[in-house]
């Protein structure tokens, strides 16, 4: 069974040619200009893209055979996924946020933290949402801090700054 990717949430539809607003959930928004076929959530179909564009913040993408707002109203609010064996390869030491959430956080004392929940992109690096005990924590993803990323064994290995977890 394959696994999918998010990658954009159609937001709403684009003129009355079939055109569709799509906010990109993904670092690289050119990524859109590479895709020959997407998925869309629910839906059992693979779709052709025939066109590709950038508005401000949004991707606008337009399928092959979908010539009328009326034909693609019922995809508003969904989202497009590729399968992640189509994924762009990632560089060493970087990871799919999806692969992230929910994994384990130790301290290099072993020192059990908490979960991933959410993953920021604030700026020039990621910050990972840990549930701890108290409140949650929030945990720079550098090298000085986060010691180990394993995906396989579903933990993070972290070097705290202090102050860093209450």
């Amino acid at each position: 069974m394959s696994e999918y990717l998010q990658i954009g949430k159609i937001v709403n539809t684009h003129g009355i040619r079939g055109d569709l607003k799509v906010i990109p959930l993904t670092d690289d928004t050119k990524r859109f200009e590479d895709l020959d076929t997407i998925y869309i959530e629910n839906e059992k179909e693979v779709f052709n893209i025939e066109k590709v564009w950038y508005k401000k913040n949004l991707v606008m993408i337009k399928f092959k055979g979908y010539d009328n707002v009326n034909d693609v109203l019922k995809f508003k609010n969904r989202f497009l996924l590729i399968d992640k064996k189509d994924a762009v390869e990632l560089p060493e030491n970087t990871f799919f946020i999806h692969d992230i959430i929910g994994l384990k956080v130790f301290t290099v004392d072993g020192e059990e933290i908490g979960l991933v929940k959410d993953v920021l992109q604030p700026g020039s690096n990621d910050v990972y949402v840990v549930k701890t005990k108290g409140k949650d924590a929030l945990i720079p993803a550098i090298k000085d801090v986060v010691k180990e990323v394993n995906i396989q064994e579903k933990k993070i290995v972290i070097d705290p700054i202090e102050g860093m977890i209450e």
